[in-house]
């Protein structure tokens, strides 16, 4: 299957069939894995993605908002979406005919999208969204008994069904004893507000707490269903409690050496002159640069792969291309695959190790590889898809 080899970015299902398992083993019966697919799938390509985890019987999609929703639906993904964020509620009658959940936020947006469910003669599904720490967005219950009114009150409107209750950690992933305490003690406030609903005749059948660190370091949050984002795509924790979970990286991200000169002692490399060869030097131009995700952070400090072999990069990293020393790799031709991030031989270069030369998380860099970066996705060593917009290949 052709692509434009510029640079991409491999995605093995078999990688992300392997996470599935690996966390489903930590799940009891009756608790769902919720995988969490907004920002296009963490970068990973949320149709294909879904598709692919549809297929292993996951029944439920975490989205941010309602395009990426409607994108779903539009891929042929029938399972149950819950948009994580908001969505304006003169769009009620979008997520009702998408059959997409929403969370409800406070009690002023309740009303109004019952308000405008109401005029579209439609019945709109949410799950109570609850601010138990995050101090993001949802019901503040730092005093559990202040929300339940409200609360109820949603519940009782004709335009919504409200069908789950959920929360978010904040800090599931501080190893701190003030970081674990935090996190007990917003399970302790969410444990208060369902216990409260239920002694007020309020049952609300679906209760999820737990994201990616919450999963692994806190067995005791289970409820009906876990929300499953970064360990998914196979990234590490940094905080375990102890406890451990075997993923297999699912994304690497690839290119190609375009050219190979010769430099001399003095001559200098990219813009602002940042470097400066030191001696006679092999140095190896890749067609990518900031413009497809690779950070200018990077420059002068992040290796790359050539032939099983790391090498540095040299200069700033431009929009669309880069530098690297190459003369310790002599056999270097124009057209070697070159690795950013991914394992070649015995080496690898992580996307945790590029986030800490870039004072970020790997959650970050794996969101911005750009849209121009075909995903191709890879079964058993074969490709079986390429999205590539340059070819409007978008199914």
């Amino acid at each position: 299957m052709e692509f434009f080899k510029r640079t991409w970015a491999e995605i093995d299902l078999d990688a992300l069939d392997f996470n599935v398992e690996s966390i489903r083993k930590l799940l009891p019966d009756g608790t769902q894995m919720m995988a969490v697919v907004k920002a296009d799938a963490y970068g990973h390509g949320d149709r294909m993605v879904s598709r692919e985890l549809s297929r292993k019987g996951v029944q439920w999609f975490g989205v941010s908002n309602l395009e990426e929703g409607a994108s779903l639906r539009a891929a042929g993904v029938e399972g149950e979406i819950l948009i994580f964020g908001f969505t304006p509620p003169s769009m009620a009658k979008e997520l009702a005919g998408f059959g997409i959940s929403q969370a409800v936020l406070n009690a002023e947006y309740a009303r109004e999208l019952n308000e405008y469910a109401q005029k579209a003669g439609v019945k709109v599904k949410g799950h109570i969204k609850l601010d138990t720490g995050m101090g993001r967005i949802g019901f503040a219950c730092q005093n559990p008994e202040a929300c339940l009114d409200e609360i109820c009150a949603c519940c009782r409107l004709p335009g919504l069904e409200i069908t789950g209750i959920f929360s978010h950690f904040s800090s599931s992933d501080d190893p701190s004893p003030e970081g674990i305490a935090y996190t007990k003690m917003q399970k302790e406030r969410f444990d208060a507000v369902v216990a409260g609903l239920a002694k007020r005749g309020v049952s609300i059948p679906f209760r999820h707490l737990q994201n990616s660190a919450g999963i692994v370091s806190y067995p005791e949050c289970r409820y009906e269903a876990v929300r499953a984002g970064v360990i998914l795509y196979g990234q590490p924790l940094p905080f375990l409690l102890g406890h451990s979970l075997p993923l297999k990286p699912v994304m690497s991200l690839c290119s190609t050496v375009a050219m190979v000169k010769t430099v001399r002692p003095g001559e200098c490399i990219s813009y602002s002159r940042t470097f400066t060869a030191p001696r006679e030097m092999r140095v190896a131009t890749i067609p990518i640069g900031y413009a497809d995700g690779y950070l200018r952070a990077f420059s002068n400090r992040a290796d790359v792969l050539i032939r099983g072999k790391r090498a540095r990069v040299i200069g700033n990293v431009c929009m669309d291309q880069l530098m690297v020393d190459v003369t310790h790799i002599p056999d270097v031709q124009v057209e070697d695959r070159v690795t950013l991030a991914g394992r070649d031989g015995q080496e690898e270069i992580t996307f945790s190790e590029l986030a800490d030369l870039a004072g970020t998380i790997h959650y970050e860099l794996l969101c911005l590889v750009g849209k121009r970066v075909p995903r191709v996705y890879i079964r058993g060593g074969e490709i079986v898809k390429v999205w590539d917009m340059n070819r409007f290949d978008r199914g």
